[in-house]
């Protein structure tokens, strides 16, 4: 060996859209293994290899020597923004930063829903947008501020029953149990910017979903139907208007489930081992005033819809598509996630003197490597200061 310094630890890359999280931990091995940065890495890593027994070294006979490289909380493709990263030992560390706060930038437009809850999904539905304002986006929000209960989007990465969700929806099948529900937080949340009808680029896909794929997204995005919704003050004064004209003409038949009623809308109960549960039995509750529900019709309004583009910082396990579906069905409509900034990751944050540019990597070594030196010098700084701290407590 040559007694050279090793390089290890954790810094940030500025990912791209359009690109994987898995995509950039190949690039950064395709570049760092032939490099004078990580060749004492590669080459303590090798002499480490041969001592070890020889059942150990039989089992990695097919397995290729890279460094070692892993990320701290995947990317959406079409997001862009910071990715966490670990070198080395400093794989170890990146459990740290799934558990830690994200800051997140996303624009949101109305009037469609995808089975991935962004543009790059296909449509599922399409529904009234123009009766939308930023007062009643800015009412909605409300009920998404603080600690909430957050169903994961259909098309990602969580496991159910040993098999990732998308997976699930790409073969066109439901997942075998009801996907529940989680716990999030989100600490603050804000409009940045509010998009009138024709003065802004996003658009929704055009590729609309069909065949199996279909019905099973119908059948998952009605568990959605029973979100809270935040009606234009037009909208409720209409649809009250239209409750009492209702009233006069032909009162509802006394077996008639309402609206409201738990039996309407019951679903199976799954216990946490999976196991099928009756629904229990629940007395009914008012019919509220809402919004009209998003529909499948194809005669739509003419104009562009608005659009939103909303500020957060939110706890591990935070969908931001599914915010941006959910915020659709809170204002009475639809609404899909059309862009997606990761600004901040625990102390990484979106500055060029903070992180490494991902095309900055095929411009050679000599461009990213003192930058990525600098980065891992402070990590191993930070981290035995904070060593020798916890030994003197």
């Amino acid at each position: 060996m040559s007694g050279e310094k090793i390089f290890e630890g954790v810094f940030a890359v500025h990912k791209p859209q359009g690109v994987t999280s898995a995509d950039v931990i190949r690039k950064l091995q395709h570049h760092f293994n032939p490099s004078d940065l990580f060749r004492p890495w590669l080459e303590e890593e090798r002499a480490r290899r041969k001592r070890e027994s020889q059942y150990q070294r039989k089992r990695r006979r097919t397995q290729k020597l890279d460094v070692k490289i892993g990320h701290g909380g995947t990317l959406d493709p079409l997001a862009t923004g910071v990715l966490v990263t670990g070198v080395g030992k400093g794989t170890k560390s990146l459990n740290d930063f799934l558990a830690c706060t994200k800051t997140y930038e996303t624009t949101v437009i109305f009037g469609a829903e995808t089975d991935s809850y962004d543009r790059l999904g296909k449509i599922v539905r399409r529904a009234p947008y123009e009766h939308i304002t930023r007062e009643a986006v800015e009412k909605a929000l409300e009920q998404f501020r603080g600690k909430i209960m957050q169903r994961p989007p259909i098309f990602s990465a969580l496991k159910v029953e040993g098999k990732k969700l998308y997976e699930y929806a790409r073969e066109g099948k439901a997942p075998p149990i009801e996907i529940k529900s989680r716990p999030v937080e989100v600490l603050n949340m804000d409009i940045v910017e509010w998009y009138e009808p024709g003065t802004h680029e996003h658009k929704w896909p055009e590729e609309e979903i069909s065949g199996d794929a279909k019905l099973v997204a119908d059948k998952l995005l009605e568990q959605d139907a029973t979100l809270p919704v935040v009606p234009s003050a037009e909208s409720e004064a209409s649809q009250n208007a239209e409750a009492q004209s209702a009233k006069r003409k032909s009162p509802p038949a006394a077996d008639s489930p309402k609206e409201g009623d738990q039996d309407a809308t019951k679903k199976q109960k799954v216990s946490e081992d999976g196991a099928a549960q009756p629904a229990a039995a629940e007395p009914p509750v008012p019919e509220p005033a809402t919004a009209k529900a998003p529909t499948t019709e194809t005669e739509q309004p003419k104009t562009q819809p608005a659009a939103v583009k909303i500020s957060m910082t939110v706890t591990s396990g935070f969908y931001v598509r599914s915010l941006a579906h959910d915020l659709g069905k809170a204002v009475g409509s639809c609404a899909l996630m059309s862009e997606l900034v990761r600004s901040r990751q625990a102390e990484y944050t979106l500055e060029p003197e903070n992180i490494i540019e991902y095309k900055d990597l095929d411009a050679g070594e000599e461009v990213w490597g003192p930058k990525v030196q600098k980065f891992l010098e402070a990590w191993e700084e930070k981290r035995v200061a904070k060593t020798e701290a916890e030994d003197q407590e």
